[in-house]
This record gives structure tokens, C-alpha cells and sequence, in this order.
């Protein structure tokens, strides 16, 4: 597999000579990726959010010249939707998937069905949805896992 996770859990970034190991927090723990992949951000999102991420650089074409981002529309349908999020996920590339929450809601069920710690898929707002917490996801499962007295 091209992802190793370890049990470190301190923030830092350390290089080798065949790896890259990049230590996140304990709820991501340490991913090893090898020197010669690259992990891209994917983007499913409308005009605003995709241009402003692809102005930022994170835009690409893999080998079979597919992109990894979805400018979402008002004419896109959700199936189209739902298979470019199906094959962000099957992209060994692709390491992070951003998309508007308004548009997660769509596909919701595929995005629950997702279990994966890689890649995440991170819901964000866009210029006309607000970020409604309660709706997220990745959050909604985390909430399961922790109760109030471990923040005390």
C-alpha cells in the first residue's frame, strides 16, 4: 500500500532518502508516502470555490488526462456528481477531497459509505451555503467517539 500508518501522534514533517513521513495529530496518525507519489487535493465545488483553489494551484491531470477537480453547475447532474466523487476515491493520487457542504448533501449517502481515513474528504462552505456543522459528516463521527468528560 502507499500509505503506512503509524502510531505518532507530534506534528512534523521529516524527510529520507526513499520517504516522505509527515506526523499529524493522533486522529490522522502518521501517514508514509513514497518518494515518488505525489497526493493531490481534489475539488467538487461551484465556480467560485473551484476557481479559487485552481487559481491557488492545486489543479492537475493525471496520466489519462482526467482532472482532479468537478466545477459543479446548475445543468451537472448528481449522478455525474456522485461518479467523480467515486473516482476521486479510487485515485491513488488523490489524498484529499474537498466539497461544498450544499453539494455533499447530494450525494450524502456516498459520502457516509466512505470509511476510509484516506482519502478524506473534508466538507467546506461556499460564497452562498454557510458551513451548517450539524450536516458534516466527518464531524457527526466524531462526536460519536468522544462523550463530554473527555474535554473537561
Amino acid at each position: 500500500s502507499k500509505f503506512t500508518h503509524h502510531g505518532r501522534s507530534s506534528p512534523q514533517v521529516r524527510s529520507g532518502t526513499d520517504t516522505n513521513d509527515y506526523y499529524f495529530p493522533s486522529c490522522v496518525s502518521h501517514v508514509t508516502l513514497e518518494a515518488s507519489s505525489v497526493v493531490l487535493i481534489a475539488v467538487i465545488g461551484d465556480e467560485d470555490t473551484c476557481t479559487g483553489f485552481l487559481l491557488g494551484g492545486i489543479g492537475e491531470l493525471n496520466k489519462n488526462r482526467k482532472p482532479n477537480f468537478l466545477v459543479v453547475e446548475k445543468d451537472t447532474s448528481i449522478t455525474e456528481i456522485e461518479e467523480t466523487f467515486k473516482s476521486f476515491l479510487a485515485r491513488s493520487d488523490i489524498g484529499i477531497i474537498l466539497i461544498n457542504q450544499f453539494i455533499a448533501e447530494m450525494i450524502r449517502h456516498a459520502i457516509d459509505a466512505h470509511m476510509q481515513s484516506i482519502p478524506a474528504v473534508l466538507e467546506i462552505p461556499s460564497k452562498e451555503h454557510p458551513y451548517d456543522a450539524s450536516k458534516d459528516s466527518i464531524l457527526r463521527r466524531a462526536k460519536g467517539m468522544f462523550s463530554a468528560e473527555d474535554f473537561r
